[in-house]
């Protein structure tokens, strides 16, 4: 947990930590050293740290602008931009920004972690907020080590950054550490100064502890009222003034403590889920250090086999036994290599994994709710994704197997050694035509043993196959006594028709994606070296589900969707609409999924429907030729689809409702239930090709996904216009 509670800057463990808006903390002391004048970042960017091209681009580093948007008066429902659009694309508009913004900030930061530009008012660092919650865990930790110091020096505040000496004393009044030459300098004992009280580093460092600690966190804009509410619409704590009175007043604002605990309950579901996968992945990574003795019980055998074999061989074939010893050696060698890369790798991930879980239970330690929610919503981030993405990066099956893949066939070298004897003949010519007759087979058998024979037929598993969802997995075992180089894996299309490949390699093992569902598919593989093909294995049948289970696929969301409950519930951190998909698409068949409302504020109109993978995830579905949609507000809806309105519909939503989407592939259409009830005509038709389930949401939205459900009846929703 050490490198959670070291400064990027000074590589030392937090003194006095500043909490950034970017979710990093650093020192104070190193805070004031890297802090500039703003324009010197001014000048950077104007250098070319961000794109000359207007857009998005060239506001990066700073807050949204014009995030508001407002539905236009008439009665189509369409979403405008409240800017005109005459300013849009305008190419001064970064720069109109960014000097008004440096204007305004005197100073700025960059952030070591990130690199990410902060800019601050003309109270420079001082205006950041203290990390209490960081600060109160370097102290747990400091007494944790036996009551030892964390560091064995404190750096000199006077000091040059690059060249700080150790500091000597701390004074009590001044609140600044100085090394021997500094003090001579800065702080003589002579004069008012005479009077301050100095003490040495560790004891000074301790006060400032106990200062900190006596500190309650205050509103920055009433500094006389404390942090007892939290907004959630600005993910902050503020006072009850800001509340009735400041800029929160129309916001979702709850309670401190009871938001404190419930982020609370969720940080520890997610560490409870983390911790489990970190403990399998413990179990995985002994697994894999048992396998290194396998490996070698099993090098020792086949070396004795190889061994056995080649001293049966004449004279001829020594050299070819230590070729094929040395061939076993390197497959032993790749193999150890393998299987410790590995090892190496899952346990860095888990020492990483272990340090932040380490650090958020400390986290959750935390007392002071207001401390809590200044980093709980990053922290969160960071266990959600580490949760999200463990599986993957774990890997939780070994590259390679200790089984050696190789098989020394001597039968043809032995079959030459076996007929080769005396004859009793009667003349010296005869008894040299026999023996040259003898040698010459002799030699035609060792090369045909040495350019090798085409390997067996391989046989499926039918036990290892399975099939889930749109996806099914094969395997099969080798022919004994044959080398293989590689297989060659077919599958047909479902319907009856004509094999195609779908995996060539050297596994034994094969999982095949995105088939359709409902559907019975034949698979068969073969094997081949250099010598040839393999007869192919006898065919399995594999059936595909009948319905399909998903989830929402956050890896090609835009990264302002959030995921929840297995990434079956997702809100939103932009005003502007963001589009998400589902994790499988469809392209025949009959399928029914459904939405739920979980949260509809501000009258919104969330875009539900279906969309090719590439859609354009920045905008409202529907928007595009690639995306299929209706969008609904509380009272009425429409269908859109390249940006064309149609069949404006009576009825709307409201929190709790459930929209229904019935994707029928085999007639080409696609239609909408609300509350279980047909809503309007068959929304759209002539559907070909791949379809993802997709909607589009913003932050006043939160929505579920229910899946593998029967599809409903269509006699209500038949009628053709």
């Amino acid at each position: 947990m050490e490198g959670e509670l070291k400064c990027p800057m000074c590589l030392q463990f937090y003194c006095n930590p500043l909490l950034l808006p970017c979710s990093h903390s650093i020192c104070a002391v190193c805070a004031s050293k890297c802090q500039e004048p703003s324009q010197t970042f001014l000048s950077q960017l104007e250098g070319g740290v961000c794109s000359s091209t207007p857009g998005e681009g060239d506001l990066k580093d700073f807050p949204d602008i014009d995030k508001i948007s407002i539905l236009s008066e008439t009665d189509s429902g369409v979403v405008c931009n409240s800017r005109p659009s005459s300013y849009i694309g305008t190419p001064s508009i970064a720069n109109i920004y960014q000097s008004v913004q440096f204007s305004q900030n005197p100073y700025g930061i960059k952030c070591p972690v990130c690199k990410k530009i902060i800019l601050l008012d003309e109270n420079g660092y001082k205006s950041l907020s203290c990390n209490k919650v960081l600060e109160s865990i370097v102290e747990k930790f400091s007494h944790g080590k036996q009551h030892k110091p964390l560091t064995l020096y404190v750096n000199c505040q006077m000091c040059d950054h690059n060249e700080a000496k150790e500091a000597v004393v701390m004074c009590e009044q001044c609140n600044v550490f100085y090394c021997q030459s500094c003090k001579e300098s800065c702080h003589p004992d002579r004069g008012p100064l005479a009077q301050h009280n100095l003490l040495d580093p560790i004891q000074g460092r301790a006060l400032q502890r106990a200062r900190n600690k006596g500190r309650e966190l205050c509103c920055l804009e009433h500094e006389e009222e404390q942090l007892n509410m939290f907004c959630i619409t600005c993910s902050m704590p503020v006072c009850c003034t800001c509340q009735h009175e400041g800029g929160h007043s129309q916001h979702d604002v709850q309670a401190i403590g009871a938001m404190c605990k419930t982020q609370k309950l969720e940080l520890s579901q997610i560490l409870q889920s983390l911790s489990e996968k970190a403990k399998v992945g413990t179990e995985f990574i002994q697994s894999l250090k048992s396998m290194t003795d396998k490996v070698h019980g099993n090098c020792t055998d086949f070396e004795a086999t190889v061994a056995a074999q080649c001293d049966a061989l004449i004279e001829a074939i020594k050299k070819r036994k230590q070729e094929l010893l040395v061939h076993v050696a390197e497959e032993r060698d790749l193999k150890i290599s393998m299987l410790k890369e590995q090892a190496s790798q899952c346990t860095a991930l888990l020492q990483r994994t272990t340090g932040l879980l380490h650090f958020s239970i400390e986290v959750l330690k935390e007392s002071d709710p207001a401390s809590f929610l200044q980093v709980s919503s990053s922290l969160i981030s960071r266990v959600s994704t580490a949760d999200q993405n463990f599986n993957k990066d774990m890997e939780l099956t070994p590259r390679i197997a200790t089984e050696f893949d190789l098989t020394l066939d001597s039968g043809p070298a032995l079959h030459a050694i076996q007929t080769m004897n005396f004859f009793q003949l009667k003349g010296t010519a005869a008894v040299l035509s026999k023996f040259s007759n003898l040698l010459w087979r002799w030699r035609s058998d060792l090369a045909h043993y040495e350019r090798g024979v085409a390997p067996g037929k391989p046989s499926i598993v039918p036990e290892d196959c399975s099939a889930e969802n749109n996806s099914v997995t094969i395997a099969w075992q080798p022919h004994m006594g044959k080398v293989v180089e590689s297989y060659s894996l077919e599958l047909d299309d479902g319907c009856g028709g004509d094999f195609r490949v779908v995996y060539v390699g050297s596994e034994t093992i094969c999982t095949v994606d995105g088939l359709h569902f409902n559907s019975t598919y034949f698979a068969r593989v073969k094997a081949t070296n250099n010598s040839g093909d393999s007869d192919y294995s006898d065919p399995i049948s594999l059936q595909t589900a009948e319905v399909a289970w998903f989830s929402l696929d956050p890896f090609s969301a835009h990264p302002d969707i959030l995921f929840s409950n297995d990434n079956q519930t997702a809100t939103c951190n932009s005003y502007e609409h963001r589009i998400l998909l589902g994790g499988v698409g469809f392209s025949k068949g009959v399928h029914y999924w459904e939405v739920v409302i979980d949260r509809y504020d501000s009258h919104s109109d969330p875009a539900i429907g279906i969309a090719r993978f590439d859609v354009d995830k920045c905008q409202m579905l529907g928007k595009d030729e690639k995306g299929w949609s209706m969008y609904i507000d509380d009272k009425r809806s429409w269908f859109m689809h390249n940006n064309d309105h149609s069949e404006r519909t009576e009825g709307g939503i409201k929190r709790g409702s459930v929209v229904g989407l019935l994707l029928d592939l085999d007639r080409h259409r696609l239609s909408y239930f609300v509350d279980g009830f047909p809503h309007g005509p068959i929304a759209f038709k002539n559907l070909h090709g791949v379809f993802f389930p997709a909607l589009s949401i913003n932050r006043n939205i939160q929505v579920s996904l229910r899946t593998g459900l029967e599809p409903p009846s269509e006699s209500d929703s038949e009628e053709e216009n």
